[in-house]
Order: C-alpha cells, then sequence, then structure tokens
C-alpha cells in the first residue's frame, strides 16, 4: 500500500482549523474538535484545548508494515505541528480502541498535564495526558448550556457525572441544589475542582460517590426537576455489583429516574453508543422527545457522535 498523501492531512487541518476556529472564537470557546477522520488514511480525532492539541488514534485495520506504521505516526506528528503551528510539548497522543468497561476511564501515565479551558463563560481542569478522555466531553457542549438555561430555581441530579461539566453548567445558571453522582472519588474530587476554579460554593451541593444502578433502587425523599443521565456503554467495574449495559438497562435506568423527580421534570438521557435504539415501550409515564441532531456542535461532522433524548414525567 505504501504511504499516504500528507499534504492532503496538512491542507484539510488548515482548512479546518480556520474554518472551525473562527466560528469557536465567535462562541466564546477555547476547546473544540478541528478534525475527526475526515480522510480515511488518517483515522485521528484532533481536538485544541486551548493553545494544546490532543490527537487520538481511531483503531482500525490498515495494510502498513510495522515500520510503514511507524513512519506513519511520524509523518503525522510532523504535519500536526507544522500545519497548526503547535510545538510537540503541546501535543499529546492517545490510541483509542474499542472501549470495553471501565477502559476509558484507565490511566496512561501520571504526568498530570492540567490546563483550565473555557466554554461558554466557565472554567473547566482538563488532563491531557494521563487518561484516553481529558475530563470535558467536547460534544455536549450545546446540551451543557441547555441545562444551564434550564437550571434557575431547580434541584438537578447528575448521574455518572465524570467530572462534573454538567454539574458546574447547573449550578452558574441557578440551580437551588446540584447532586453530582459517580463511582469515582477522582472524578468527584475533579468535580468539586471544577467548581472552586468557577468561585461557585460546594456547600449547597451534594457529591456522592456510589453504584448509580444501586443509588437508582434506594428510597428517596428529595425530588428533582432536572436529571442528567449519561451513562457509559458498557461498564463491569469491580467496584460495581453487577455488570451496566445501556441498551439492555435503559428502561430500568430511565424510570428510576422518574420516580425521583417532579411532575413535569426533564430528563436529559445520552449514549454514545453507536447502534443504540430506544425502548419507548418500557418507559412510563413520560413524553420521549429525539434531540440529537440539534445537541451535536457544528465542530462534529460525525452527526452519530451522541444520542440524547428530553424525557419529559407526566
Amino acid at each position: 500500500m505504501g504511504l499516504p498523501d500528507f499534504q492532503m492531512f496538512a491542507n484539510r487541518l488548515q482548512k479546518m482549523q480556520r474554518h472551525i476556529g473562527k466560528i469557536m472564537r465567535r462562541q466564546d470557546v477555547s476547546c473544540y474538535r478541528i478534525y475527526d477522520g475526515d480522510l480515511p488514511e488518517f483515522p485521528l480525532a484532533v481536538d485544541r484545548y486551548g493553545q494544546h492539541l490532543h490527537v487520538a488514534e481511531y483503531q482500525r485495520k490498515h495494510s502498513l508494515t510495522p515500520e510503514e506504521y511507524e513512519l506513519w505516526w511520524q509523518h503525522c506528528r510532523q504535519v500536526l505541528e507544522t500545519a497548526l503551528e503547535t510545538p510537540p510539548a503541546h501535543i499529546f497522543y492517545k490510541k483509542r480502541e474499542q472501549q470495553r468497561g471501565v477502559r476509558q476511564y484507565e490511566k496512561f501515565g501520571g504526568s498530570q498535564k492540567e490546563i483550565i479551558v473555557e466554554e461558554g463563560g466557565l472554567k473547566f481542569i482538563v488532563n491531557l495526558s494521563d487518561y484516553l478522555d481529558t475530563g470535558l466531553f467536547l460534544d455536549h457542549r450545546i446540551t451543557r448550556d441547555m441545562v444551564r438555561k434550564m437550571a434557575a430555581g431547580k434541584q438537578v441530579l447528575n448521574l455518572f457525572a465524570y467530572t462534573g461539566s454538567f454539574s458546574v453548567y447547573a449550578a452558574a445558571g441557578g440551580a437551588r441544589s446540584v447532586t453530582t453522582i459517580d463511582l469515582s472519588n477522582t472524578y468527584l474530587q475533579w468535580a468539586k475542582r471544577n467548581f472552586e476554579v468557577n468561585a461557585i460554593s460546594t456547600a449547597a451541593h451534594d457529591f456522592v460517590r456510589a453504584d448509580v444502578k444501586e443509588w437508582l433502587r434506594q428510597a428517596s425523599a428529595k425530588k428533582f426537576d432536572l436529571v442528567i443521565l449519561d451513562p457509559p456503554t458498557f461498564s463491569n467495574s469491580k467496584k460495581m455489583p453487577d455488570v451496566l449495559d445501556v441498551q439492555e438497562d435503559q428502561a430500568f435506568l430511565i424510570n428510576q429516574c422518574l420516580k425521583k423527580m417532579n411532575p413535569g421534570g426533564v430528563l436529559f438521557f445520552s449514549t454514545n453508543f453507536r447502534k443504540f435504539k430506544i425502548d419507548v415501550e418500557n418507559i412510563k409515564g413520560a413524553s420521549i422527545k429525539d434531540i440529537s441532531a440539534q445537541t451535536i456542535p457544528a465542530d462534529f461532522r460525525n452527526k452519530k457522535i451522541h444520542y440524547c433524548f428530553e424525557i419529559i414525567k407526566h
């Protein structure tokens, strides 16, 4: 097969940086996707975080020899540095494989290259070096803003909260209280730090370390008006008593959330499982609207990056 045309890759990077960069500057966004596997010969996701780049390779079959593959990577790095005018020390490379279970949260290293980025007038701590994902899912930028606009005076629940970016948006939008739930202490502490860098007091809000499925089974006097439910596609963490499968468990997760909500309450349910089908028949007492198309930002050309549903309790 031989090596592909790297000039074509360079041209594409420069074109998308000009185009997307202009849009993002107008929106006051400093972190966004420049390139998303646009050319088959270059299956990379290239995200800008301020002055830094985060580059993830998608696993795919290729006919390159090991030597050609190494050469391909060397050339890709050179093109990224030159075309996007970014020094090597500011570019972080990850190899992205198909994720099963909790592997998306496993550590790559411990160099802790953290920076603070801005989105919608808010600040977020991202870690560019140590995990496959950085701590901020860029494809949910619009959904986060929808939550902020609806949050005033509401009791908000954020499940599978990761680093709490939805929680920050809700608190910034004037939520009466935000309950942030995740199984990982690391991510709950990260969520608290995200509150702190935005000068939002954590005192009025709850941060709970729990297995979400188990927590949802428990009776609760507190009722919520706005819920964010964005589970992993699949999880078999040792910390969890059972396996989580988003396709199989969606009705249970959604119905349990609805039980904890006030009438008229809004649940945003999202998943990045590409083959997902919403189980309308088994979701009780709510109206369901597919809002996926309106929640995917302009910098994501892959319109199946996630599914998102607005579910309103009757």
